[in-house]
Formats: structure tokens, sequence, C-alpha cells
């Protein structure tokens, strides 16, 4: 797998973050495959996957990878991993009396955690026990298996932290640990944007710069980071940082970043959700700032105090949200025809527009043995996607540019096949390509819209321990059914799904910014969280910060006539 590839490095900073990017890396791990024979598909996994060999000699496939985390959110999952395992050394052993050894027992394994601790689990990909001598084995050899036990996994009431669901071996430098701060309890929590902000320094970034150098150093192509990070608690401040970080001494590369939100956070109380509230608005300006380009991601429906989404079990949310980033991140890594995240940025980033906004159709309600104009057609007068940025289109036609992804209609039709001489029943029917046919639909609701999108055929592979919570009217392979399921039959667990997604500049967001702005604004940070201020934030930064979160909604402002909205909802100073 040593092709010419660009190759990416991926930060997840965060709990949920983390959350987030073990979803991602199970569905990347699905997806592999070690066949010589076997022809290249189109994802090309060398972009995010390193290879090595252990001490035993054995191939391994990790991922390239710095994730960092506070103290105690591992749960089962060693800092060190366990893939290239020295084991014990005795050598330095002096003492020759008697030892006294006290060990603490480690967390209760889940089911899953247990079956990968036998054979069957144990032929991850991120080992590739390949004999030359015997027949290859293939992804899909493993993947049938797993798909075989996935209804047996319910892990909504056993998932603690996201190392209870992860399927892949990590290397040894991936996993940061952040001493400080504690990942449970009510003492030394990582809660305010300054406590972030003041944390790259000294070992702990000497800690970052060793580990982004060795992934750095072996990459022949490097195209850029994309970075997974937590918006709400502190480590939106250490993500400002670390993002600054990487645009001083990687100059030229992009730095493409997911500001990531859960739905609710545990325990919470009015003064945590208005620091939540805090680190959102700061993260959203410094993240923006330092990086190529930025999209704030979240189910929760906004950012403001008070969700309007219902309650979501984080193991839930954050694999929606990476089954649409598996679909949002394919420009960077096909094999064929990729976009480069420099270009992806430059495209959307338009005149210091670096905010953008995602939405998506996660699954794509595709019918089976049907085709994309027959998908298309029910939705003639509202787009079949949902914000998964808090920000909802305007529905006024305005876009200052967007890049749409369509993954995962293997086997189905992309243009229809009406009999010769049949009216068709759409404009999008006596289209020939399925490009022409996504390009029309959407340029029906945004006329003048600059406008890239890719069609990739290869699903996303959801084997164990993806959670089954789909709809019941879906296939096995994430299309509807063309009948009715019988009343009382079992359903089977959905393995792939067609995903639909869109990242856009637009106006919106500029609604979106300036309500944040207004929100933030509308109480004096001294009275009402004075405790936010004592982190180590100075008010003069703080309301800098928020001055320039204005002049950044500004810039979506649509001059053009299209629709806007009371002048009460505008900034104060117009």
């Amino acid at each position: 797998m040593s092709e010419h590839c660009r190759e990416l490095i991926t930060l997840q900073l965060g709990h949920y973050s983390n959350f987030v990017g073990t979803h991602w890396w199970n569905l990347q791990d699905a997806s592999l495959f070690y066949d010589p024979d076997t022809p290249l598909g189109e994802i090309q996994s060398d972009v995010v996957f390193r290879e090595g060999q252990t001490s035993g000699g054995h191939v391994t496939y990790t991922p390239r990878l710095i994730a960092m985390d506070l103290k105690g959110s591992l749960g089962n999952l060693r800092q060190e991993g366990s893939l290239y395992d020295p084991g014990k050394d005795t050598s330095a052993v002096t003492w020759e009396g008697d030892l006294m050894m006290h060990k603490e027992s480690p967390p209760q394994k889940n089911s899953f955690l247990e079956d990968l601790d036998n054979r069957l689990f144990h032929l991850s990909f991120s080992v590739l026990w390949y004999d030359r001598s015997s027949a290859p084995l293939t992804v899909d050899t493993v993947n049938n298996q797993l798909s075989r036990l996935q209804k047996n996994y319910r892990l909504e009431g056993s998932v603690k932290v996201w190392s209870d669901f992860l399927r892949i071996h990590l290397h040894p430098r991936t996993i940061s640990v952040i001493h400080q701060y504690n990942h449970d309890g009510d003492a030394h929590r990582l809660e305010a944007f300054s406590q972030g902000e003041a944390l790259l320094q000294g070992s702990v970034l000497e800690d970052l710069e060793d580990r982004l150098h060795f992934f750095v150093e072996e990459c022949d192509y490097l195209q850029g980071f994309q970075v997974f990070c937590d918006l709400a608690d502190g480590f939106s401040g250490l993500g400002s940082k670390v993002t600054e970080m990487l645009q001083d001494s990687y100059s030229g590369q992009g730095i493409l970043t997911w500001g990531l939100a859960p739905v609710n956070h545990p325990n919470s109380t009015p003064m945590k959700d208005l620091y939540h509230l805090l680190n959102c608005t700061l993260g959203t300006m410094h993240l923006s700032s330092h990086s190529s380009l930025f999209c704030p991601m979240t189910l929760r429906g906004g950012l403001g105090l008070r969700p309007t989404s219902p309650p979501s079990l984080w193991y839930h949310s954050s694999a929606i949200l990476a089954l649409a980033l598996d679909a949002l991140t394919m420009p960077c890594r096909l094999r064929n025809n990729s976009i480069p995240m420099w270009q992806l940025s430059e495209t959307l980033a338009v005149s210091g527009r670096k905010v953008v906004s995602a939405y998506g159709a996660v699954p794509f309600p595709m019918m089976h043995g049907g085709s994309l104009p027959d998908a298309l057609s029910p939705f003639s007068r509202t787009l079949p996607w949902k914000p998964l940025s808090s920000c909802s289109e305007l529905g006024d036609g305005c876009c200052y540019g967007q890049w749409t992804t369509l993954k995962g209609y293997e086997g189905q039709r992309l243009i229809s096949s009406l009999p010769l001489g049949t009216p068709p029943p759409s404009p999008l029917h006596s289209l020939h390509s399925g490009e022409d046919v996504l390009a029309s639909y959407l340029s029906s609701f945004y006329p003048n819209a600059p406008l890239a999108l890719q069609l990739v055929s290869t699903p996303s592979k959801l084997t164990a321990p993806f959670p089954q919570m789909f709809n019941p009217t879906l296939d096995t392979n994430g299309f509807l059914h063309s009948e009715t399921p019988p009343a009382g039959s079992s359903v089977l667990p959905v393995l792939s799904a067609p995903v639909l997604t869109s990242l856009q500049s637009s106006p919106a967001l500029g609604f979106w910014l300036s309500d944040l702005h207004r929100v933030v604004t509308s109480f004096d940070i001294r009275r009402v969280a004075p405790s936010f201020l004592s982190q180590g934030l100075e008010e003069g930064d703080y309301r800098e910060t928020l001055e320039q979160l204005k002049l950044l909604s500004r810039l979506y402002r649509n001059d053009s006539g299209g629709t806007t909205r009371s002048s009460s909802e505008d900034d104060d100073d117009d």
C-alpha cells in the first residue's frame, strides 16, 4: 500500500471528539483490504493510515492519529496500546528481597470488548496477519463474520468512554493523556477556554511536537491536518492553540477543523451551560482564524443555552456525525480525482469566509432497486438533508459556494431507465449522468451558486460495533424496502448506508454568527460568570474576540437583495 498519495494527519482533541473519531476510524477500518489480487477501490486508505511492522514481523496498519484526552478517560485502553507490546522488562530490577504487588482491577469489559479478545475479532485490520504462503486474508472475510454478530450488540448501557467501542489498534505515539485535569469527578476539570489555552506549553507542548514530528517525517506528500476538537469545554482553548501552532509550524499545509459539540452534557447546571456557550463562542472565533476551513458540527439544534433536540447518547450522536464526516471528508481521500485539502478550502473559504456549515441526509432515502431521480423527486420543494451545524438554510437560493457528496449508492441506478417512448415524470428523469441529475436538482434550489460535487459508489460499512438505530423500513444495505416487511418479521441489521452531505458557505452563517454574538453580549460576564474570567481570560481579550465575531458575521451578509431578517435581528449598531 505504498503508492503515491497525499497524506493526512488527524488530531482528536477532547472526549466527545474521540467518540466521533472512534466511530470514524471504525468506518475506515471496515473499508480496508490487503489482498494484492483485488482491484483497488475508490478510497485510498493510505491517506489516513500508515503501514508498520511489529517486532514479530507482522504487518500493521494504524491510523496516522494523535488523540488527546484527560486523566481517567481511557477505560480499558492502555495509553501505549497493545500492538507493539514489549513485554515486561525486569532487567533493571536489582532488589533481591521480597516484593509486594498491588494491582488495581481494570474496568469491566462489555460484550464487544470481550469478543475483541478472542481470535475472531483479533483479526482486526490494524494488524494484518498476512501469510504469503496461504490465501491472503481479506477485509470481507473478517467483516462477513463480524456482521453475523452485529445484531447481538446492544452497547447503549455499557459505553462509558470512547475506547469501549474502539475496534482497531492504535500506534503507541497516538494517545496523549493530559494529567493536569480529570475526566471524572468535580475537581480539576477542564471547563474553561483559557484553561485549555494555558495547557499548550512545557511538557504538553513538547509531547505534542514530538508526536507530530514522528508522523510528519514519514509522510512524502503531506496535504495537511484534519482536527476534531471539542467546542463546549476547555479543549476549545487547547484546540485554538494547537491550530495556531500548526499554522505557524507547517505553513502551506491545509488545516480542516471540525468543532464538535454533543447534544447534552452529563450532570449539567445553568452555570455549566453558560460555560459551554462561552467556550463555543470563543472556540468558533479562534479555531476559524487559525484553520483553512472551520465547520461546527452538532445534533443539538443550536449552540445556545438550551438544546432544541431531545437528549441523546454520545454513543449515538457521535455515530451519526461520524457517518456524515465519512462522506464530508471523502474528497480528500479518493484514489482518483481526489481534491487536496487546500483546494477544498480555497473553493469554499472565499473572501475570508472560513466558517462553513454542514448538512446531511444520514442515511439518504433511496429506494432499493430505484434510481437517483426517483429518490430526489419527492424533495422538489425541500432539500432531503438536515442541518448538522445548527445553521438552518434560509431558503432564498443564495449560497456563496457548496461542496456536495453522494456516497454509497452501490448497486443502484444513477439515471432513469424508463422504457423507450415513456414520458419522463420529471426533468431529472431525462438526464444522462448521475452528476447531471444531482447538479440539476441542486441548481433548482441554488440557481446561481458555485457548485462542486462528487459521487462515490462505495458505501460506508457499518460493521460491529456501529449502533443499530435505524428505521425498520431500511434493508441491510441501508436502502428503503420496495415492499413493506411483514408484521412480526425479524429486523436484520443495517450493514451499510448511502449518505448525502453538503458543505456550504452562505448568508445563513452570518445570521448564525450574529445570533451567537447577540446572545453572549446580552449579559455582563463580570457579573454573571466571573469565575470564567478568573481562569485566566483577560476581559479585554474577551471583548476583542466578540468584536471580531461581529465583523466575521458581516462577511456573510447577502447584499444582492435576497431574503433578510428584520432589523431587530441585525447588529444593533447598523
